[in-house]
């Protein structure tokens, strides 16, 4: 059975940084398209930053350049870090992870970004 677990959340001031981490267990992550989403209070879930199984990477305008989405297989971990951080990064992140035509999800990582 798949199981992602979201960790790193946290309160954080405007400019600060924070490192999410999702372990996985029940399959290996290697090879697999991976993901990280957030959903705002009030809003839909969006999609924050992809990892393909070739580990190219794609991120949403909005966390261009102050986000970067890595994982490390041997330790069945994708990672999230966040730097430059906004009041409008303030989300619960989720990450995700397609294997075999199936997606998982955690249970999320709330992230207040506020001073």
């Amino acid at each position: 059975q798949v199981r992602l677990v979201e960790s790193g959340g946290g309160l954080v001031q405007p400019g600060g940084s924070l490192r999410l981490s999702c372990a996985a267990s029940g399959t290996s992550i290697s090879f697999k398209n991976m993901g990280w989403y957030r959903q705002a209070p009030g809003k839909q879930r969006e999609l924050v930053a992809t990892l393909t199984r070739g580990n190219i990477s794609y991120y949403t305008i909005s966390v261009k350049g102050r986000f970067t989405i890595s994982r490390d297989s041997a330790k069945s971990t994708l990672y999230l870090q966040m730097n430059s951080l906004k009041p409008e990064d303030t989300a619960v992140y989720y990450c995700s992870l397609n294997s075999a035509g199936m997606d998982y999800w955690g249970n999320g990582t709330l992230v207040t970004v506020s001073s």
